[in-house]
């Protein structure tokens, strides 16, 4: 049969489609012991974790990862590996399978034990958390209990998961081993639906510690945030008294405060955007394992929603204290700037007023001048007739030069100031032209 053919296709549909196959939880069967490690790195120890996992392959034999791999599971015999590649950390998950003889009324074995203990030292980053999960059938919780051997009883967290199907128990702390423990008694449980419930508890573990990254940001940035808000109610009075020449040192001050809280701002943004998108997903997973009360035990969301609550409020109140502190600078800079600009428009006021009144003296001692300058040119005209009229007399002249000279006067006196008049309309008539 004949298929039709699709249109041109986007370069990254193929990628984009297969997200939603990402990262799928694996099928597991108790009794198993899991052992979860998140470092966090940048990207160049995201890379690295990349290349040291290749070097655990190689020495397997087994096939090695590309550049574009963003997960990988592999079974390496004693134990299966699970790498995930993330935006900030890295999670390396070991699993390998538990005998009946390894949880009996003793802690039993990590899965990290099986690990080669050099390879497992060297992971690239900073350890952000690392947890032991051991999943164990129900029949195993009896008077020969693991729990007491492997989680403290003062700290102890428990409830039913999976609509009443499994139990899970931990004390959320961190043991000699460096590791944190996690008992889940996986019940009659599906494959399927016991690896969906593992991958939502090493979620809600992982996403708990990157959550709390914000907090010592949150911290710093209250003290930064204290000496800014100090510094521009200072500011705040002393522009409210402060004379003309003392606003431009204040409008500096207060540039300065502006550059030194959006840098704050600029610093721990993303940090507290990220840890609120990860508060989101903890309470996402504590919903997806469907727990509910056991024994009156304190559950994993009760716990979470009372430990977990102050640093995330203590997150949200620093990122809105850097937006509304943001604000106030910027009001406060923008009503300064405006009354600068009001003070330089009343001095530009000012200042044209004079120009318009030396300019009225200009014009008057023009007109004073244009007089002496018409009596002036008049007089040397008129010499210059009388002279003729001297010369003209030889010829038959009738009239004396004092007498011609006489009549001159006026006639030249009114032609040189009509003249001067419309020399001075001409100019200041192509001056409005040009000013209009």
């Amino acid at each position: 049969m004949h298929l039709p053919s699709l249109p041109a296709q986007h370069p990254q549909r193929a990628q984009l489609h297969n997200e939603i196959h990402a990262r799928p939880p694996e099928a597991t069967t108790a009794p198993v012991a899991i052992s979860h490690i998140v470092m966090l790195a940048d990207a160049a120890g995201r890379e690295a974790s990349r290349a040291h996992l290749a070097a655990l392959l190689r020495d397997h034999h087994l096939a090695l990862p590309d550049a574009q791999t963003t997960h990988l599971r592999m079974d390496l015999g004693p134990f299966r590996i699970r790498w995930e590649l993330h935006t900030e950390f890295v999670t390396w998950t070991f699993t390998a399978p538990l005998n009946a003889d390894d949880f009996g009324e003793r802690e039993p074995a990590g899965a990290s034990e099986v690990v080669p203990r050099e390879w497992l030292a060297q992971l690239p980053g900073q350890c952000l958390c690392g947890m032991h999960l051991w999943v164990l059938p129900t029949q195993s919780f009896g008077s020969g209990s693991v729990v007491p051997h492997v989680l403290r009883e003062d700290s102890l967290v428990a409830s039913t998961v999976a609509d009443g199907h499994g139990e899970v128990y931990t004390d959320f702390a961190i043991h000699a081993d460096g590791f944190s423990r996690m008992v889940l008694l996986a019940g009659g449980m599906t494959p399927r639906r016991l690896g969906r419930l593992v991958q939502q508890l090493l979620e809600i573990e992982t996403y708990r510690m990157a959550a709390l990254l914000g907090l010592p940001a949150a911290r710093e940035a209250a003290a930064v945030l204290a000496t800014a808000e100090r510094e521009l109610a200072a500011l705040a009075e002393s522009i409210r008294s402060a004379n003309r020449d003392a606003e431009p040192a204040l409008l500096d001050r207060l540039t300065r405060l502006a550059g030194q809280v959006e840098s704050q701002y600029a610093a721990s943004h993303s940090r507290f955007s990220a840890s609120s998108a990860y508060f989101e997903l903890v309470d996402r997973r504590i919903q997806d394992i469907a727990e509910s009360r056991l024994a009156g035990m304190q559950t994993i969301g009760e716990f979470m929603d009372r430990r977990l609550t102050p640093a995330r409020s203590t997150c949200e109140w620093a990122a809105r204290r850097q937006d509304a502190l943001s604000q106030r600078v910027s009001r406060m800079s923008n009503l300064l700037r405006t009354r600068v600009e009001i003070e330089q428009q009343q001095s530009s006021q000012e200042l044209l007023a004079a120009m318009n009144q030396r300019q009225d003296l200009q014009l008057k001692l023009q007109s004073t001048v244009e007089g002496l300058s018409v009596a002036a040119i008049t007089y040397y005209i008129v010499g210059l007739v009388s002279y003729l009229a001297k010369g003209a007399g030889k010829l038959g002249w009738p009239w004396s030069p004092e007498s011609t000279a006489a009549v001159a006067i006026p006639l030249v006196a009114f032609s040189v100031w009509w003249s001067l008049r419309r020399l001075h309309h001409q100019m200041f008539k192509g001056r409005g032209c040009l000013d209009g």
